[in-house]
């Protein structure tokens, strides 16, 4: 008895310094027993209101289904990605699930986990691996769809237009799959139009702070701006704030369209200050579980697992507020 209390202990222990190490939460599993589930998890970072959304999504989740639940926080940096990754093989976790930083670069240590016979789901984010079977399966949103719902949109917005429409975008973490494939989602609408024109685009980070220092850049480089295009809602609330500080109305002098759609973006969305948000749910967390219980069953599960979203505007992010959970 003493020698189980003692192992438990341990274990209690190397969790919490994994933890640790630049975590934005605690270990969120309710696993008790011999036969519990051990999940490691590698967060991107805590960089937005989507992303405390998702951890949350997943720590409850992981409670709920009593699966133990080692999680590390990568403050997006890859090499720290790769370091929780490589201590999760070295704990034998039952099955490790990650968000990555950057779509390059992981091959070396996800055989690593192939070769200690673990398995791996990404999630939210894909990987550029031409080896597929380093990963049972990818959760996440469609982010090239995202990109076309926010181009179409546009489009539909300036049917009439005959001028030019300036358009300066706000990306996300260079590298990443969001900002790749929202970016050419957006790109491949409006490119059929001449008239629409990208002046400037350079990443924000997906940080509200980033997104403000870069649009006061943009309205200091580019005064003729027409739409902001921000990859994710944060950078959009920052880019508010710069325009709002150059005298400018946010929603009218400058329409503006993000992705993502958490309760600080939607309220801007319903006091007109953001014109249109296309939807990425982050709450994985449910689905995520579900995943990890029927691979490590040996189930067979798609390859790829795309979220159900959809796209708001002023009146539809007003009716959703009220019951909005992230």
């Amino acid at each position: 008895m003493m020698k189980r209390i003692t192992a438990l202990v341990i274990a209690g222990l190397t969790a919490a310094a994994l933890t640790g190490c630049g975590s934005s939460g605690s270990e969120g599993g309710g696993g008790g027993g011999d036969d519990a589930i051990v999940m490691g998890f590698s967060q991107v970072g805590a960089e937005s209101g989507w992303r405390t959304a998702n951890t949350k999504s997943v720590q409850s989740a992981a409670e709920k289904s009593k699966i133990t639940l080692r999680f590390s926080d990568a403050q997006q940096k890859q090499e720290n990605q790769i370091k929780a990754i490589r201590s999760f093989v070295q704990q034998k976790v039952d099955i490790i699930a990650f968000s990555p930083v950057v779509e390059s670069g992981w091959d070396t240590v996800l055989k690593e986990a192939q070769n200690a016979k673990i398995p791996v789901i990404l999630t939210d984010r894909a990987v550029d691996s031409k080896d597929t079977t380093l990963y049972k399966t990818f959760l996440g949103s469609d982010f090239v769809e995202e990109g076309k719902k926010a181009g179409q949109w546009l489009v539909e917005e300036y049917k009439d237009a005959k001028d030019t429409v300036n358009i300066v975008e706000l990306q996300g973490t260079t590298g990443s799959a969001p900002a790749n494939d929202r970016k050419a989602g957006f790109a491949e609408v409006i490119g059929a139009d001449p008239k629409f024109k990208i002046v400037a685009s350079q990443t924000g980070d997906f940080t509200r702070a980033k997104g403000k220092e870069v649009m006061e850049a943009f309205l200091k480089s580019t005064p003729d701006i027409d739409v902001l295009y921000a990859h994710n809602d944060d950078m959009g609330l920052g880019a508010i704030e710069a325009i709002e500080g150059a005298g400018k109305v946010p929603g009218k002098d400058i329409k503006i369209i993000t992705v993502d759609a958490v309760k600080d973006g939607m309220q801007a969305l319903a006091d007109g200050k953001i014109n249109f948000i296309v939807e990425c749910s982050p709450l994985l967390g449910p689905q995520l579980m579900d995943l990890a219980q029927k691979v490590l069953k040996g189930e067979n599960i798609p390859a790829r697992v795309v979220t159900e979203e959809t796209t708001f505007d002023q009146e539809q992010a007003k009716a959703a507020l009220p019951t909005r959970e992230y």
